[in-house]
């Protein structure tokens, strides 16, 4: 079982980028990307991490909510996964597409308060149509 998780180079920019505009911490900044991530239909490209990347320990980014996160990704992946498939494979993968999505909506929203005003009205959305 892995424990470890190495994002690539371009996601660990965009994660330090996001850090000093919003003042989050990397591990809540991933935390909203997989949430974002889920909310796509499709599953996300699987991805190679490098050496110039991020390390993270899996406790970092799920805290005690990584049954959860598993269950998500489970459930959008619709079957089973091994705990090999699902970290830090399909993590990751959700990882990277999350942030590029975070990092898109920031960057057009242009501030700090708009992304989360966004992020609040997807949540609403979202409960609405469960």
């Amino acid at each position: 079982m892995n424990f470890r998780l190495k994002t690539t180079e371009e996601v660990a920019e965009i994660l330090k980028e996001l850090q000093s505009t919003t003042n989050l911490r990397p591990n809540l900044l991933s935390r909203i990307a997989i949430s974002l991530s889920v909310l796509e239909k499709s599953i996300p490209n699987y991805v190679e991490s490098d050496l110039n990347g991020l390390d993270f320990n899996r406790a970092t980014l799920t805290g005690d909510q990584d049954y959860f996160y598993k269950a998500i990704i489970t459930q959008h992946f619709g079957k089973p996964l091994t705990e090999e498939e699902y970290f830090p494979d399909l993590f990751n993968a959700h990882l990277t597409r999350g942030i590029e999505i975070l990092s898109n909506e920031y960057k057009h929203l242009g501030n700090y308060e708009k992304l989360l005003n966004y992020l609040v009205n997807i949540s609403i959305t979202q409960l609405g149509e469960v």
